[in-house]
Formats: C-alpha cells, sequence, structure tokens
C-alpha cells in the first residue's frame, strides 16, 4: 500500500491554498501574489488548517491607511505545519466589501478595475 503523496512524515504541509476576496484590488493582488509574500506567509505562520482566517498586512496607501487583507485557509494537503517547502497558492472568494485608499495603485479604489 503506497503512501498518499501530499503526507510528508513530518506533518509538514505540501501545499496551503489561500483565498482573498474577489474585490481586492489589482495592486493588492499583485502584492500578496508576489513570491516575496509567499516566503513571508512561510516564515511567519507555523500551521495552516482548513478554515483558518489570516489577517495580513499588504501596505500603506497613498493616503496614509494600510490595507490588511484576510486570507482564508481553503485547503491543506499533508499536514499542517508550514515550512520553507510548503507551496503556497492562492484562489479567490467571494467579495467582502474590503476597504483601503488605493487610488494612486488601482486607478479609482479598492475594486478590481
Amino acid at each position: 500500500m503506497s503512501a498518499d503523496p501530499s503526507e510528508r512524515a513530518d506533518g509538514t504541509a505540501k501545499r496551503v491554498v489561500v483565498s482573498y476576496p474577489e474585490d481586492l484590488s489589482n495592486w493588492g493582488r499583485f502584492q500578496v501574489e508576489k513570491p516575496s509574500f509567499r516566503a513571508f506567509l512561510r516564515k511567519t505562520r507555523e500551521e495552516a488548517r482548513e478554515g483558518d482566517v489570516w489577517e495580513e498586512f499588504v501596505g500603506v496607501g497613498c493616503c496614509g491607511n494600510t490595507l490588511d487583507v484576510p486570507l482564508h485557509v481553503e485547503r491543506v494537503e499533508g499536514g499542517p505545519r508550514v515550512d520553507e517547502d510548503t507551496d503556497i497558492e492562492y484562489d479567490v472568494r467571494e467579495a467582502c466589501d474590503i476597504q483601503g485608499s488605493w487610488r494612486v495603485q488601482s486607478q479609482g479604489g479598492p475594486g478590481r478595475a
């Protein structure tokens, strides 16, 4: 009987799928999808479990407002532990009326235009 390829013997997640809201601006999507942001998540999250919500700071907008994005853990393949080899992938979920002053970065506001 072969082992599930998504299971690691040490309880580490092979892949974690997190979602961001549909109404996140193009600039916000650019920020969270960057390799450096994925690396940040791997370094700052010890564990990921389906249903977790991570409120993550993305940056400061042109008006001084901060943008915190709620990332929902949708799926975890393997154990709950996150390490430098865990793949972080994104999905899009329903809009949540996310707000932020991103007039410069996203041509008119937080909506995806």
